[in-house]
């Protein structure tokens, strides 16, 4: 019986009884508690927006604390991811707060491929948790999960419609995180036109079919809250660590020669409208979104382009083990074929090699013949040329000992008429 069956029978004959007594699993919770807040809690966010737009500003802002960094210029050659992680503490909660900016986007010429560099950050970060998930010894608990659990895209503060980088951006990413739409530096633009912008924005997200988060509304005591904080998406914010007194009070406000803007008053801007759903209502929810919704399409994905399915084709379940040895057999199977197309190649290859070696060596044996013929023809005119050198030697030699035979002679001929002439003369 395959072990799918057996779990579903055991589900299947599960009973509920009573209890007589206090056993004690209801601490279950408090126990919970007290592990996660030990371990601690992570936290990644990716704010995508133009230069300028205040991303670094707003970071600030929310987490009442200054965080390293220095502006970005608008002459990048292109976007650049940049990450930064900080460890924060609060009361007795540590949270590991992960920063990715997205450096450089919107300020090329060309922007149709500005959104790739981001694409690509997220896969990464899901590839490197599935990874170590599909590890015989995994560490996750130790693990830096790095996966953006919240995308906080920010929005120029045109007053008209989104540009067309904004429309594709986020479409592009809607399936891989979590996005929540926030209107920059609101207080740029008047609240009647805020209001129409807001509206113009919702409308064009809608018609092209951009899904961005929604604050769930199925947990009875954050449901009324979060349906509401829908209806008023996207955020109008504001961001500022400069504080200024205002009445008694120090509140964190922009001054500008018309009048001053606080930063947390929500007849000004969504700044805080933004902190409680982003932080301190739905941070767990962004955190199970991202790993049940948006990593588990892409592990889906991943292993069933692996070849890993739930199913065979007769749609009965599909143990692991029998989907290993499945794909195993496969491997083998194209690994054999292989092995034999790349046998029959190196067979087919050293016989051209042998040809073309044989061919070599009939052209090198003529060569070598011609060469021999050659070397023998010029020998033997060598050995004729030295033939008549010798007779030619020779009958010099002749004719030099014929010709000094002769002056020997003459000279013996000349002495003795001479030793004749003398004894003539003394007679």
């Amino acid at each position: 019986m395959a072990a799918a069956e057996i779990a579903r029978q055991v589900g299947e004959s599960c009973r509920t009884v009573p209890l007589s007594g206090h056993v004690g699993f209801d601490s279950l919770p408090d126990q919970l508690v007290n592990k996660s807040v030990n371990h601690g809690f992570c936290f990644n966010i990716l704010c995508v927006g133009e230069t300028g737009l205040g991303k670094s500003t707003l970071m600030d802002t929310l987490f009442n604390t200054k965080f390293e960094g220095e502006p970005a210029s608008h002459s990048q050659p292109g976007v650049q991811l940049k990450s930064s992680t900080y460890d924060l503490q609060e009361s007795n909660v540590n949270l590991k707060l992960t920063i990715v900016g997205t450096v450089g986007f919107g300020d090329q010429i060309n922007k149709e491929d500005s959104y790739k560099p981001i694409v690509e950050f997220i896969d990464a970060q899901f590839e490197a948790y599935l990874q170590e998930e599909l590890k015989i010894k995994r560490v996750l608990h130790n693990f830096h999960d790095a996966r953006i659990h919240a995308c906080l895209y920010f929005i120029a503060p045109t007053g008209h419609s989104l540009k067309s980088l904004d429309l594709v951006t986020m479409k592009k990413l809607d399936s891989k995180v979590n996005i929540i739409p926030i209107i920059a530096k609101s207080d740029a633009i008047s609240k009647s036109e805020l209001t129409k912008f807001k509206i113009k924005i919702t409308s064009e997200l809608v018609s092209n079919g951009v899904q961005i988060y929604q604050f769930p509304t199925d947990d009875e005591s954050v449901a009324e809250i979060n349906g509401t904080m829908n209806a008023h998406l996207p955020f109008a914010v504001i961001g500022s660590t400069e504080e200024l007194k205002i009445g008694n009070k120090m509140m964190k406000a922009r001054q500008y020669p018309w009048g001053t803007v606080q930063v947390e008053n929500e007849a000004h801007c969504d700044f805080v409208k933004l902190r409680e759903m982003l932080i301190r209502v739905n941070m767990e929810d962004l955190r199970e979104q991202t790993h049940t919704r948006h990593y588990e399409l892409y592990r889906r994905c991943k292993l069933e382009e692996m070849g890993f399915k739930d199913t065979d084709p007769d749609s009965k379940p599909f143990s692991l083990q029998e989907t290993y040895e499945a794909k195993r057999n496969e491997f083998l199977g194209e690994l054999q074929k292989k092995e034999e197309e790349m046998r029959q190649m190196f067979v087919q290859r050293v016989k051209e090699k042998e040809a073309e070696l044989k061919e070599a060596e009939k052209e090198l044996h003529e060569k070598f013949d011609r060469l021999k013929k050659l070397h023998q023809d010029e020998k033997k005119k060598l050995e004729d040329k030295k033939k008549s050198l010798d007779d030619e030697v020779n009958a010099f030699k002749q004719r030099k000992t014929a010709a000094e035979l002769l002056q020997s002679q003459a000279q013996q001929a000349g002495g003795s008429q001479t030793l004749k002439r003398e004894k003539e003369r003394k007679n």
